[in-house]
């Protein structure tokens, strides 16, 4: 069993608006582990994104616990956008993190280039956002977001923005590499066959106000990519189980 290194015990979130108080978010509790690739998955409108915000601390908890089991640690954002500067060349894209938190280094430098190189952006380097495809400009972004050495990235529908081959696409590349740098990572995403052939573990959340309707270890017996693990034959039961969890009505 690897390290616990986040603990989530009956948070909960309200909202206040004209009418009075929103509860958003009811009871939400599970762990996530060193190492893990956790995505949670829920109806529209169930808080999924807020979780993320409120993990990260750009929103308040109403209630419960967030404990994470290390000291200082970093948490790394990466949203559906790329938000990649046009008038900043790829390099410089992807140092202004450690600029911004005064952690450049010529050690942070050199590490950034080296994920570059090694994940395909070599001959990019040095050139601007606007001469890279969208599965690059994402691929630069979470470069970007690696280059601060977070200990937990959050990904919120990190590839929502791109057409479905680019998605598919960059699905294994974003798979690949966190799992080569070692990173735990939470992702929110509408997209079932995403977070199947993406994920260690799903976690379902019920619609507004949500709570975890199910936990699911994804195993299946011939394991690999997750282009390769929409072909599995436990594939096709994960989904109509977890989409009979969500209850969606049209």
């Amino acid at each position: 069993m690897k390290n616990k290194i986040l603990e989530i015990s009956h948070l909960t979130k309200n909202y206040q608006d004209l009418d009075g108080e929103i509860e958003a978010v009811r009871d939400i509790s599970f762990d996530v582990y060193e190492k893990e690739f956790l995505a949670i998955v829920g109806p529209s409108g169930c808080g999924k994104s807020t979780l993320l915000s409120i993990l990260s601390g750009l929103e308040n908890k109403s209630g419960g616990n967030i404990i994470f089991h290390k000291e200082n640690v970093i948490l790394g954002y990466m949203l559906q956008k790329d938000s990649l500067f046009p008038w900043l060349n790829i390099l410089d894209n992807c140092l202004l993190g450690l600029k911004i938190t005064n952690n450049l280094t010529e050690s942070n430098k050199n590490y950034v280039i080296h994920l570059l190189e090694t994940y395909g952006l070599k001959d990019f380097i040095y050139k601007y956002p606007n001469s890279l495809s969208g599965g690059m400009r994402q691929r630069v972004a979470l470069i970007r977001t690696l280059a601060i050495h977070p200990d937990i990235l959050l990904l919120d529908e990190a590839l929502s923005a791109l057409d479905y081959q680019t998605r598919l696409a960059l699905s294994d590349d974003l798979h690949h590499i966190i799992k080569q740098e070692g990173k735990t990572a939470i992702m929110i995403t509408h997209d079932l066959a995403e977070a199947i052939s993406m994920a260690d573990r799903i976690v379902v959340l019920t619609k507004r106000p949500s709570v975890v309707k199910n936990i699911y270890k994804v195993e299946m017996t011939d394991k690999k990519n997750p282009i390769h693990n929409r072909k599995c034959k436990e594939f096709s039961d994960y989904y109509e189980k977890i989409w009979r969890d969500l209850d969606v009505h049209i």
